[in-house]
């Protein structure tokens, strides 16, 4: 039947892949199944009238098809504004300084910073070197449990002054009794800039890419 054609090509395009619905598609659709139900309405037998409950079924599917529609403008608008949220909260970070979890980070004007977390008091052993791998530093400090910053001032053991970019710090802990203390490491730098062109958006932090998620702190200027 002509009825049930239209009510298919409907039904197929309300389901077919792709996040967009064609609204003219439907659009023509319904209208031509409107013309037809009319037509075969003036046109029917009288001794044969057509099966009401047809006709209303197809009706209810093409209703079914129009809160389909709906339901997906819904979703595209709430989509919009969760990355117009993301934008403008990755954006209020920029000039901020912040910890994410990490051990590179980037030496500027002399100055580099991380931060130490352990469980308990502990000797911990400190390497940092460039991105060739070459130890700029070494050195070894005793740490408190909880977080605690490190910053090196980007000379070496020998008082060299090595040049800005990315450094690497590692670092191992022992006890009181010569145990091993597992040391974490956190970077600590300020937000660069944000690329809003990735969802979600990507903060630039000490020369690497983060998501909003991987935040840990907001520290503020000047502490």
């Amino acid at each position: 039947m002509a009825i049930s054609a239209a009510i298919s090509a409907a039904t197929s395009t309300a389901t077919s892949v792709g996040s967009a619905i064609d609204k003219d598609t439907i659009a023509g659709n319904f209208q031509t199944f409107l013309t037809l139900l009319t037509t075969q309405l003036k046109n029917q037998n009288p001794l044969d009238p057509l099966d009401t409950n047809q006709f209303t079924q197809q009706l209810v599917q093409f209703a079914q098809v129009e809160q389909q529609m709906k339901s997906n403008d819904q979703l595209s608008s709430l989509v919009s504004m969760e990355k117009s949220a993301q934008a403008t909260t990755a954006l209020a970070y920029v000039g901020s300084t912040v910890v994410v979890d990490g051990s590179t980070t980037a030496l500027a004007n002399g100055h580099a910073d991380w931060t130490f977390s352990v469980t308990k008091p502990a000797t911990a052993t400190v390497t940092i070197k460039d991105s060739t791998g070459q130890t700029a530093y070494s050195g070894s400090f005793a740490v408190n449990p909880g977080n605690q910053a490190f910053s090196w001032d980007g000379r070496g053991n020998d008082g060299k002054l090595w040049p800005d970019g990315k450094y690497t710090l590692s670092a191992t802990g022992q006890d009181a009794n010569k145990q091993t203390v597992a040391v974490s490491t956190e970077v600590q730098a300020p937000v660069d800039s944000v690329d809003l062109t990735q969802t979600p958006p990507v903060l630039s932090i000490a020369g690497q890419n983060f998501s909003l998620d991987k935040i840990k702190r907001v520290i503020r200027n000047g502490s």
